[in-house]
């Protein structure tokens, strides 16, 4: 019998199995809907790394395995909280079906930058509306009376709601963005759910809402990898590739404005959405919302890595930076982060000087 006064493995590996098994289940029950309606992702252009068409909508199988773990687990009362109840609870599903829909129709009808858009808002202000705001941040570099010693910078309603808003959005489009080699996202996704939960275990309370959401994530993702890492036989698709920031950007909000440990274990894709975004604006005057090969995953395979290698090299910086999360407190956070864009500027030059390297050798 579970022991709510004394969690052990079995309580904690409860919400990853079940999460993990039915995702495992509906995965390809969707890849096969999807075939049959020829809802696929054809290589049809440069940038396409798949040599056949690869079913969409993965993200339905994700959303699903979430949807139907969160339902249980709410039932049994493990996920509401101090820090969780029934409204953030609704916000996650109600702002994450609005994504799911929006990225099936893009899915099948190939809609629009300026359509895709509505439904990342949409959803963004859900969350926000159903309460998942950060009320205040920590101050790393002054000593205070707030979490480890430190001082707290605490926003106004408004601006508190604002800038959830943005980050939230901010977090969704990054993994949308990150979405161009098999098993990338989704294993970035399952990799920052799992640090979560463990930070969660070193300041959290015990059995807390966020460590089952967490665990929930990991293995809706885990086990939508199973199909999904390289050759893939299913595609996220829209949906599943905004869902996964969706879900990260409220967890990190709900479990206590943790915005530096998802700033270290997103950090390489952030900052590459924000050079990728900051070229196409400034240097090549087009919108940002056009694809290309430019991204740092199309240039570690130009450089010459396998598909593999390049998504297993993300996945570690990934896993590198966010487990540093765990040991280090506010203050050391904020130099990893510097010690992040210097990894990121180093890796960027290295690549840059590699590929001009190979195109003066051919």
């Amino acid at each position: 019998m579970l022991s709510f006064a004394n969690p052990g493995l079995g309580f904690y590996s409860l919400p990853f199995i079940v999460s993990f098994a039915v995702s495992l289940i509906l995965t390809p029950l969707v890849r096969r809907f999807a075939f049959k309606r020829n809802i696929v992702d054809a290589p049809n252009e440069l940038r396409k790394v798949q040599t056949s068409s690869v079913p969409l909508l993965g993200g339905v199988a994700v959303f699903a395995a979430c949807a139907v773990s969160m339902a249980v687990f709410g039932a049994l009362g493990w996920i509401t909280d101090a820090k969780i109840g029934l409204s953030e609870i609704a916000g996650l599903m109600l702002g994450g079906f609005v994504l799911i829909v929006g990225g099936a129709l893009d899915d099948r009808y190939r809609l629009k930058p300026m359509q895709q858009i509505w439904f990342p808002l949409v959803a963004a202000a859900i969350a926000v509306a159903a309460g998942i705001t950060v009320g205040y941040v920590t101050n790393p570099f002054e000593a205070g009376t707030g979490p480890y010693g430190r001082s707290l910078f605490y926003f106004p309603s408004l601006a508190g709601g604002l800038f959830s808003f943005v980050w939230i959005l901010g977090m969704t489009y990054t993994t949308k963005l990150l979405d161009g080699l098999d098993g990338l996202a989704s294993g970035v996704g399952a990799i920052g759910a799992l640090i979560i939960f463990i930070v969660s275990l070193f300041w959290d309370i015990p059995l807390s809402g966020t460590s089952v959401l967490a665990l929930i994530v990991a293995g809706s993702l885990m086990g939508f990898l199973v199909f999904n890492f390289h050759p893939a036989k299913i595609y996220l698709g829209e949906g599943g590739s905004l869902f996964i920031g969706f879900m990260l950007g409220c967890l990190s909000i709900i479990s206590g404005a943790k915005i530096a440990t998802a700033l270290l274990i997103m950090g390489i894709p952030i900052l590459d959405v924000a050079w990728v975004i900051a070229r196409r604006l400034i240097w090549e005057r087009h919108s940002p919302f056009l694809a290309d090969r430019k991204h740092l995953h199309f240039r570690l395979l130009d450089a010459g890595l396998s598909h593999r290698q390049a998504v297993l090299t993300l996945w570690a910086l990934t896993a590198c930076f966010g487990t540093s999360s765990v040991f280090l407190q506010s203050r050391q956070k904020a130099l990893a982060l510097a010690a992040l864009c210097a990894v990121m500027l180093a890796l960027a030059a290295g690549l840059i000087i590699s590929r001009k390297e190979r195109v003066s050798h051919l």
